[in-house]
């Protein structure tokens, strides 16, 4: 006949203890946490009949269903976690707006008065073709297979909201397939 090994478990304030006995010993071990505990019994489990598979039964105040609660209810909770900050929406120019509070000195001051000669209606030049370049290779390349097809834009502020369509979304519905 197989002689069962009993694990009992006291709770001690934050710790527990552990007393495993069988096959005539017993052996004592603390633990910081019902999981913890349950780790340390299986240790001195195999203390007690090593290269053996014994069946043990887990007891909390006398009672294995107590026990199995406990245990279940420890491994089945959820840890606390910090909740997700998410970003502000509208792309990077939004970040970016948001990280520069618009009533702080750290916006962007005034342009300085032009001569009067440049007192013209003249357009500002475009950025010459190197600074484009800059930008772009400001960022790392991505593989080819991880490359978009085209380049994603931001959608224009001028650009009306439709409720109910995507953006980049066609007005008309699509043809029926038959």
């Amino acid at each position: 006949m197989v002689e069962t090994i009993t694990a009992t478990y006291k709770h001690d304030n934050d710790d527990w203890t552990i007393t495993v006995s069988g096959r005539g010993k017993e052996l004592t071990g603390k633990a910081p946490g019902i999981i913890a505990a349950r780790d340390r019994a299986d240790q001195l489990v195999e203390q007690l009949a090593p290269n053996e598979r014994p069946t043990v039964v887990h007891l909390l105040n006398g009672n294995a269903l107590e026990f199995t609660s406990a245990y279940m209810a420890a491994r089945l909770t959820l840890p606390e976690i910090e909740p997700l900050e998410i970003p502000p929406s509208g792309g990077a120019k939004a970040a970016k707006d948001a990280a520069v509070p618009s009533g702080s000195d750290t916006a962007e001051a005034p342009a300085p008065a032009a001569p009067a000669a440049a007192d013209k209606a003249e357009a500002p030049a475009p950025p010459p073709p190197a600074a484009a370049e800059k930008d772009k290779a400001a960022k790392p390349a991505l593989p080819p297979s991880k490359q978009l097809p085209k380049e994603v834009e931001d959608r224009k502020p001028d650009e009306a909201s439709r409720p109910g369509v995507t953006a980049g979304a066609s007005a008309t519905p699509p043809v029926a397939r038959a």
